[in-house]
């Protein structure tokens, strides 16, 4: 089907707005004139200092001194200033976001724009100012929080839009979390879908060993996704229960193991992780804990040491930011978190090494590869606008495409700047003798020699 306005729909900035579905972008929020003069001012201000250029209608203008003149600098033209400083001024970052949505502004790189953002977030808004910070940002609603019965909802969101969409863009594999390249591809340069789901491959199978993963290993899975990972430990000789709350990913993951031969060896349940019961020598959950809350992380950490075996594994992926960027956001209500995640939030590797020390864990090996993640989600990207007219047919409006397509420029973005890592774990039992050998390894930079014991918003 293609997509169909309804009579309703209005055109903000440069873009035909669905006011039902998006009201906060088919209206400008309510603002007084003098705080969008102290956005426009803060924003100016901010931009003189970057290495950006800013085109207004047919004006141009070089942001900053930084960038020595060079015309290669990435160029953000606002369509409507007045509108894009309005939104900023009433809703900061999320009216950044939604001022894109509505087609009030464009760049002509956006991963460039928005990493040079990143890599300044900090610098932004000048320093004797941020003590009012408060001004422009929201709490989270409670709404959003993940109990059992919001963890699903917010699942749901996300995860259900349409499994069609999905796979416009990942990989045939359906892996949507960081691959492992080896090596790293060429600037620019688009996979094929072969190459892709080798990298997707290999990134599953760092996790498998981790987790000590083979014939007749006992393996759960938090976090189904499409089935990929439980099909890859089956085919290992291993047993696995994998647990996901999305109603359209356990449909299609129950198919792909059928269609691979393997269910006899893998059940897939649509189950909280706080209610899977028995002992596994192995866990696997790959980028999940984005996706539990701040509030419920003790929750999570108590799972994964209540679920393992006496001597088990487990073996987390998993974004990451710094810890100060972390506490600053904790509470704080972003475009990602009211258009793409809700309820969601990034931990840092010292939450992650607290957490799971308070319940009784230890990690035991620890890599980064966060430039594997910026290069993941180009791949995404690529996809994504090369399928445009596909989506579109699937029913997903204007809107809806330049809000993904923020989302993965965004989220390029952030690893490119160093912002955010991923980061694949080990965790045993702190009173087990096994994997004494703990490994850290924060600088890796392609798959090759990173074997399993050779070897963490912008929020996602």
């Amino acid at each position: 089907m293609t997509v169909s306005l309804p009579p309703s729909a209005v055109r903000v900035g440069q873009v035909p707005v669905d006011p039902q579905r998006w009201p906060d972008v088919a209206r400008l929020p309510r603002a007084s004139a003098v705080r969008t003069a102290v956005a426009r001012l803060l924003v100016e201000h901010a931009f003189a200092r970057l290495p950006l250029r800013i085109r207004t209608g047919r004006k141009s203008a070089l942001a900053g001194p930084r960038d020595g003149g060079d015309s290669s600098v990435p160029t953000l033209t606002l369509h409507d200033p007045e509108a894009f400083h309005r939104r900023i001024g009433a809703d900061g970052l999320i009216g950044f976001g939604e001022s894109y949505m509505a087609g009030e502004w464009d760049a002509d790189d956006l991963v460039g724009v928005l990493t040079v953002l990143a890599r300044h977030v900090d610098d932004l808004v000048p320093a004797p100012l941020r003590r009012f910070r408060g001004a422009w940002v929201r709490p989270r609603p409670e709404a959003d929080l993940n109990t059992p019965d919001g963890a699903r909802e917010n699942i749901q969101r996300h995860y259900d839009l349409s499994n069609e969409l999905f796979a416009l863009f990942l990989d045939p594999g359906l892996s949507y979390s960081s691959a492992v390249f080896d090596p790293l591809p060429h600037a620019s340069e688009v996979l094929s879908d072969a190459a892709f789901t080798a990298a997707q491959h290999h990134k599953i199978d760092r996790l498998l060993d981790l987790a000590g993963t083979g014939p007749g290993t006992e393996l759960l899975e938090i976090g189904t996704g499409w089935g990929e990972l439980a099909i890859r430990a089956a085919a290992r000789g291993a047993r696995v229960r994998t647990v996901t709350l999305s109603e359209e990913q356990l449909v299609l993951a129950r198919r792909r193991v059928a269609l691979a031969g393997v269910s006899d060896r893998v059940s897939i349940k649509r189950i909280d992780y706080r209610h899977v019961r028995g002992r596994y020598d192995a866990i696997v959950s790959v980028e999940m804990i984005e996706a539990v809350g701040a509030e419920f992380w003790p929750d999570y950490f108590t799972a994964l040491r209540r679920l393992l075996a006496p001597g088990g594994r487990i073996a987390l992926q998993a974004i990451t930011m710094p810890h100060e960027r972390m506490l600053a956001t904790a509470r704080t209500h972003t475009w990602i978190s009211k258009y793409v995640f809700p309820g969601g939030l990034i931990p840092s590797p010292e939450a992650l090494a607290h957490e799971s020390a308070a319940t009784g864990l230890r990690i035991t090996h620890d890599t980064g590869y966060g430039d594997h993640y910026a290069e993941t989600l180009h791949q995404w990207r690529a996809r994504f606008r090369h399928n445009e007219a596909a989506v579109a047919a699937l029913g997903f409006d204007p809107v809806f495409q330049r809000m993904w397509d923020l989302y993965l420029a965004y989220s390029e973005a952030g690893f490119r700047s160093g912002y955010l890592d991923v980061r694949q774990l080990r965790l045993t039992a702190a009173d087990t003798d096994a994997d004494t050998d703990t490994e850290t390894d924060t600088d890796a930079d392609t798959g090759a020699g990173m074997g399993p014991d050779t070897d963490t918003v912008t929020e996602r």
